[in-house]
C-alpha cells in the first residue's frame, strides 16, 4: 500500500513507540504494558491507514471537473470569489472525515496562475464561514477558457496543509496536489454556468468522481 510522504515521520514515530512498548512489556512482564503495547499497535496501523495514497483512475477530459478530495459533498452554492474568478462562482464543498484518504488531487488540466496561503482560524470545517476564515491554501488553475480555484481548508483538528503546487506549473487532472492531515474540507470554485453533476450528500472519490462539467 502506498503512503503519502507527509505521513512517513508519523508512521516511523508510531512504529518506534510501539516496538519500545512491546520490548518493555516483554522485559517487565506487565499485563498493563502489554495492553498499552497492543493499543499502540492498533494506533500505528491506523496511522498507516490514514496516510494511505492509492492510485486513482477515472474519467478524464477537458470539460470534466474531477473531485479533488475523498469525502462527502456538503454544499453546492453560488458565492462571490473575487481573488481568482473575479466574481460569482459555483462552489462545491467536500468534507473529509478522519477515515477518508486525505491526499488531494487536481480537478482539471491547466496551468497554475494563482497561489495564496491564509493562516486563518481553526473553526469547524463544515461551517460555511470556514471557507473564508480558516487556515487555507488556494490554487487557481487556468483550464482553457475557464478558471478553476481549489481551496484546501483546515479545521478543528486538521492544522497542517501541505501543497505541491508552484506558480505557472502545469496541473494534471487527477494528479496529487497536496494533503490535509487529520480531516478537513476542500472547496472547488467553478464558473457559475458550469453543469453540476454531483448532489449534496454524495460521497466523492478524489481523482475518480465527476463533480461538474465546465461551460463550453
Amino acid at each position: 500500500m502506498n503512503v503519502a510522504r507527509e505521513g512517513v515521520p508519523f508512521i516511523v514515530i508510531a512504529a518506534i513507540v510501539t516496538a519500545g512498548l512491546f520490548v518493555l512489556a516483554l522485559a517487565v512482564r506487565s499485563w498493563g504494558l502489554w495492553l498499552l503495547a497492543v493499543l499502540a499497535l492498533v494506533l500505528s496501523l491506523w496511522v498507516v491507514y490514514f496516510f494511505r495514497d492509492p492510485v486513482r483512475n477515472g474519467p478524464r477530459g477537458a470539460a470534466l471537473v474531477i473531485a479533488p478530495a475523498d469525502g462527502r459533498v456538503v454544499m453546492i452554492t453560488n458565492v462571490e470569489e473575487p481573488a481568482f474568478l473575479g466574481g460569482t462562482a459555483l462552489r462545491i464543498s467536500i468534507f473529509m472525515n478522519v477515515f477518508n484518504v486525505h491526499v488531494n488531487r487536481y480537478p482539471v488540466d491547466g496551468v497554475i496562475r494563482y497561489l495564496h496561503y491564509n493562516p486563518g482560524k481553526f473553526i469547524n470545517a463544515a461551517s460555511d464561514k470556514a471557507s473564508l476564515e480558516n487556515e487555507q491554501m488556494s490554487v487557481g488553475i487556468q483550464a482553457g477558457a475557464s478558471r478553476v480555484l481549489v481551496r484546501q481548508i483546515a479545521g478543528l483538528i486538521a492544522r497542517r496543509i501541505a501543497n505541491y503546487a508552484s506558480m505557472d506549473a502545469p496541473a494534471a487532472q487527477g494528479e496529487r496536489m497536496g494533503i490535509i492531515r487529520f480531516g478537513s474540507r476542500v472547496d472547488v470554485f467553478l464558473p457559475p454556468d458550469s453543469h453540476v453533476r454531483a448532489n449534496v450528500g454524495d460521497h466523492s472519490v478524489a481523482g475518480t468522481s465527476v463533480l461538474a462539467e465546465l461551460p463550453a
